[in-house]
Order: structure tokens, then C-alpha cells, then sequence
């Protein structure tokens, strides 16, 4: 928005061409949704703590997070206002991919929403019937795949890209939709399984989110875009605004969500979250090297994909408790360690998919 004020501005000050810049414009709108969650975190918190809306504790998890029980929720609507306003004051507005991305995320956050006022309505930690859920989460995502596959102006926009192997893709026609859409609903249900203690999910999300900004950066960028290998797709660069605004807005979240927790995210926030990380490895066209950055969302969906298969199988579980964090929690390691261990591992996965912009 604003940046077509300062276009305007420029025919009666040059001083205003510096807001053309996709470096100034991502870092406002990292300072704008960090400043906006800041002011706005404390009030959420005490109308969310004065409606009585607070968590609802899983049955079936460990004992000590029935301290947790009444801590508000749904404060995930914090990180999504924060996110659009600073998207839409920085963003070039008629760039279709800011759009795209913008949507998706936000129609993820509705649907977790509702899953969040059916827990609190009944309250019980179940929410939105699971087949509900995913109905809507493969309505939305699908129309994600098909408009980006519709509106695709070059070859590259559905292309598969290997990481560290320069000369390796493969066109993929039609089967870019089916890949988009298991992309951005795998990845949302990862972030909202790996949402169960303080800050989990919250700061991985922030380095990935960051880490894909480079990307688009450099994808959007012709001559970076040439020198580094990877594939030049017009237009994506300007989602590395996008990329600011959740970094910033994930990081006040975090200042409130940090152990022990004022507010949790709820699934509003962790459901639009994951898809936000989905929908910007498809269009900077790095759905593999978001599979390596984001192998802490990956090793907790697979620990529940194995449990509940080899309990079906077996009768017996792989872990004492799944999702993955809950099976350390109850080997006896305190919640603080196992949650700085995991965003460790989440910078060092981090570091290894943007090796792969310069390994070819």
C-alpha cells in the first residue's frame, strides 16, 4: 500500500525511491508486525484471560502440563493481524503471489479458529472433526495449487527443483497441483502438531520463514538468481516482505509464548503458520529444501505416523507419547531443554538448506 504512496511521492521527492527497495521494505515490515505485536500482545492477553478464553489440556498428556489448563489461547490472531498489516502497508499490492500467499494463510487461520471456539464452546481439546478439518484445509490449498498452476507464466513456476544438484529438475505439467497441495496441508499439520509447548513451534517457524525470504529474494532476483543457480522466477521476490512480517510478528508472538507461556497460539495460528511455510516453498519453487529446513515439523508428524501405526499393527507403541516432544518430556527432560534442543537442530537444518542456494 505504501509503496504506491512513495511511487506517487517520487515525482516531488527522488528521497522517496528508496521504498522501491525490497531490503528497506522487509525490514519494515519486520520492525511494523515485532512494534504492532509488542503494543497489541498485553491487551490480546487480558481480553483473552477476561472472555475465559484458555487452553484445553489433552487428557492423555503429560501431567505436567495441567498447570497449563486456562493459560489463553487462540492468540495466534495476533500473529495473523500483525502478519497482513505489515504485508499489505509494505507490499507491492498488485503482485499476484503476495496475494496468493497472504489468502492462503489467512483461510488457514479461519479454519484453526473455528477448530479453537469448538474447543472452548465445548470444552474439550478436540475441536473441528478431523475429516472437517481436512476437507476445508484440501479446499483451500487445492485452490492455492490450481490458481498458481493457472496463472504459472514461466516453465520454471512448475518445475521441481533438486537442491545441490545444479542441472536436476523435472517439469512436472499437472502434477504440480497434487504436489502444491500435499506441500502446504503436510505442512500445516506439521507446525500444528509440533504446537505443544512453550515456544515449540513458534521459533522454527520464524528461522524457516526467514530462511525461505532469502530464497525469494534471490529467486526474484535475476542476476543473484543467475549466479547462484537456482532457478529465476519472476515476480517472488516480493514475498520476501511477507517473509519480514511473519518474522516479526513470530518473534513479539514469541516474546509472550516463551517458557512458561502468557498465551498459546491455538490451531489459528499454528494451522495458517504451516501453510504460510508451505505455500512459500511452492512459489519460490523449494518444496524439497523445505523438507530438510524444517525437519523438526517432519520428525514429529513422523513420530505420529509411526505410533499409531504400530499400535494398530502391534498393539505396541515406538514411543512413551507422540508427538516426538512428549516422548522426551516423559524420558524425564525438562520442557525448557527439550524445546531449546529442538530449535538447535532447527538452526542447523536452517543453515543447511541455505547451503544449498551456493552447493551445486
Amino acid at each position: 500500500m505504501l509503496v504506491h504512496l512513495a511511487e506517487w511521492l517520487e515525482a516531488y521527492h527522488s528521497g522517496f525511491r528508496v521504498f522501491q527497495y525490497l531490503t528497506l521494505r522487509a525490514i519494515l515490515g519486520v520492525l511494523t508486525a515485532l512494534v504492532f505485536s509488542f503494543i497489541a500482545g498485553p491487551f490480546l492477553i487480558r481480553r483473552l484471560s477476561q472472555h475465559q478464553i484458555g487452553q484445553q489440556v489433552r487428557d492423555d498428556g503429560p501431567s505436567s502440563h495441567l498447570v497449563k489448563a486456562g493459560t489463553p489461547t487462540m492468540g495466534g490472531a495476533l500473529i495473523l493481524v500483525a502478519i497482513a498489516g505489515a504485508t499489505l502497508l509494505w507490499s507491492d499490492l498488485t503482485n499476484r503471489y503476495v496475494w496468493i500467499v497472504l489468502l492462503t494463510t489467512l483461510a488457514f487461520g479461519v479454519i484453526g479458529g473455528i477448530d479453537d471456539y469448538l474447543k472452548l464452546r465445548f470444552g474439550n481439546s478436540r475441536g473441528l472433526r478431523a475429516r472437517s478439518k481436512y476437507f476445508w484445509q484440501s479446499v483451500v490449498a487445492l485452490l492455492a495449487a490450481v490458481i498458481l498452476f493457472m496463472t504459472a507464466q514461466e516453465a520454471v513456476e512448475t518445475t521441481l527443483i533438486v537442491p545441490f544438484l545444479k542441472d536436476v529438475s523435472w517439469q512436472l505439467g499437472l502434477l504440480f497441483i497434487p504436489l502444491a497441495y500435499f506441500v502446504i496441508v503436510g505442512s500445516s499439520n506439521a507446525v500444528n502438531l509440533t504446537d505443544g509447548l512453550d515456544g515449540l513451534a513458534i521459533n522454527p517457524t520464524v528461522l524457516v520463514g526467514g530462511a525461505l525470504g532469502v530464497f525469494a529474494y534471490a529467486s526474484g532476483n535475476f542476476y543473484f538468481a543467475t549466479y547462484l543457480g537456482i532457478p529465476f522466477v519472476p515476480g517472488v521476490g516480493e514475498v520476501v516482505v511477507f517473509c519480514g512480517a511473519l518474522v516479526g510478528a513470530g518473534l513479539g508472538f514469541l516474546w509472550f509464548n516463551a517458557y512458561p507461556a502468557q498465551v498459546f497460539m491455538g490451531d489459528v495460528g499454528a494451522l495458517a503458520l504451516g501453510a504460510a511455510l508451505g505455500v512459500l516453498a511452492v512459489v519460490t519453487r523449494q518444496e524439497l529444501v523445505l523438507f530438510i529446513m524444517a525437519g523438526v515439523f517432519v520428525m514429529e508428524t513422523v513420530s505420529v505416523i509411526l505410533q499409531v501405526a504400530s499400535f494398530k499393527l502391534t498393539g505396541r507403541r515406538i514411543f512413551r507419547m507422540a508427538p516426538l516432544h512428549h516422548h522426551f518430556e516423559l524420558k524425564g527432560w525438562p520442557e525448557p531443554r527439550v524445546i531449546v534442543r529442538f530449535w538447535i537442530i532447527t538452526v542447523i537444518l536452517v543453515l543447511i538448506g541455505l547451503a544449498s542456494l551456493k552447493i551445486r
